[in-house]
């Protein structure tokens, strides 16, 4: 080893740093301190992870973001929809009518309505003379009625919605009780 210290013109000194001859000057050349390269180490990771959570942080508002004008765009598209309708209602409230004129212009809207939410693929749920479905159909009490099967229902209060397959809101109804068809 010392052979090659002198091919090379490096020489260990006493305290552990290595000096070089250059034309004939001795320069010490200090040794890297194990703990600061350690240390330098861990500020590049710690500064690497403040960039990372930063990062992190701007995706996630960036998608909340977003989401939030995706709403907003599916909102407004539905509430364009609707606004027709409420300026019917308007015309309507506006209107010098007789009492047959306003209810002919109300069907009108209640149809104009209906379409809107055909259009939106909003479906009733199919209540009068259906067996009744506690999923779809919500009890408000019972009718004797001889005419209809016991626990389907005979008369609907409200109507119920469904948008595609999932259920908007259940009807409500009054189920038959039959009791001739109950007791045989």
């Amino acid at each position: 080893m010392a052979e090659q210290e002198e091919e090379y013109g490096v020489t260990q000194a006493v305290d552990g740093a290595v000096a070089t001859e250059e034309e004939g000057k001795v320069v010490e050349i200090p040794q890297a301190d194990p703990t600061a390269e350690l240390k330098a180490e861990r500020d590049q990771l710690l500064d690497r992870l403040a960039r990372l959570q930063a990062e992190f942080d701007n995706a996630r508002k960036r998608q909340e973001r977003e989401k939030q004008e995706f709403r907003d765009y599916a909102t407004g598209s539905v509430v364009e929809q609707f606004l027709p309708v409420l300026d019917n209602f308007a015309l309507a409230l506006s209107a010098n009518a007789s009492a047959e004129q306003l209810r002919q212009g109300v069907e009108l809207i209640v149809k104009q309505m209906d379409e809107v939410l055909r259009g939106l693929q909003v479906t009733t749920v199919p209540t009068v003379g259906q067996p009744f479905d506690p999923r779809v159909h919500e009890a408000l009490g019972t009718v004797e009625r001889e005419d209809l099967p016991d626990h389907s229902v005979a008369e609907e209060i409200r109507k119920g919605y469904r948008i595609r397959e999932r259920l908007l809101r259940p009807a409500m109804v009054q189920v038959n009780s039959n009791p001739k068809q109950a007791e045989a």
